[in-house]
């Protein structure tokens, strides 16, 4: 069930994690970063700020080696849509408000507050990696750009790596590392941005408690 709850819990740290992450509490306090990696955070919230809708086939690593597959859509600010492919049953709208979490086969919905956890700042209105989210660590190299994000009040949660392309500046994975010590790794691909898409795809209501509610094409 930990898989399942993987979206979940990126999104809105929903998962219930064990506190026994102590020393990334003192790391939520990190040292102030050097100008250049300053310029460069402020860039990525530029493109993340700009990231208005995106559509995007996502491979998930599981930390038992298993590996589920589907498609997610961002509408921002506050929306968004992740549909696993099947044989996975699961379905993560975020509606503005909530969060909600819908497993079909066991017919069981789940509602949290979207504005809890590390990885909310990609559904806001206004993207900031400071404040309320520290930076722990930022990496470049090999092309690509690695941040670490922890919440800082809520830092034995766990954390959140971005893992970006360098040039052009785009998001390519995310990694979660729980309170537990599982690793999860989402892998974005086929990504387009810039389109339209239909309200009703955001939001859950009761008449989409139902085995077909698939919008996207899942190979």
């Amino acid at each position: 069930m930990h898989r399942r709850n993987l979206i979940a819990g990126l999104l809105a740290a929903g998962l219930a994690l064990a506190p026994a992450a102590s020393a990334w509490a003192q790391a939520a306090t990190p040292a102030p970063l050097p100008e250049a990696d300053r310029a460069l955070l402020a860039r990525i919230e530029g493109y993340l700020d700009g990231l208005t809708t995106l559509r995007a086939r996502f491979t998930q690593a599981n930390a038992d080696g298993s590996e589920d597959h589907g498609v997610l859509w961002l509408a921002r600010p506050g929306h968004a849509r992740i549909e696993y492919a099947p044989p996975t049953d699961i379905l993560v709208v975020a509606d503005g408000t909530w969060l909600i979490y819908y497993d079909a086969e066991l017919d069981q919905v789940s509602h949290v507050p979207l504005g809890t956890g590390p990885f909310r700042f990609l559904l806001e209105d206004d993207v900031k990696l400071s404040g309320e989210v520290a930076v722990t660590s930022l990496e470049v190299g090999a092309g690509l750009v690695r941040v670490t994000l922890v919440d800082r009040e809520r830092a034995d949660e766990g954390r959140v790596t971005l893992v970006f392309d360098a040039e052009p500046l785009s998001l390519r994975q995310w990694q979660v590392l729980d309170a537990q010590g599982f690793l999860t790794t989402v892998t974005l691909d086929d990504q387009v941005a810039g389109e339209s898409y239909p309200r009703r795809m955001f939001y859950f209501p009761d008449s989409a408690r139902k085995r077909d509610f698939r919008e996207g094409e899942h190979e």
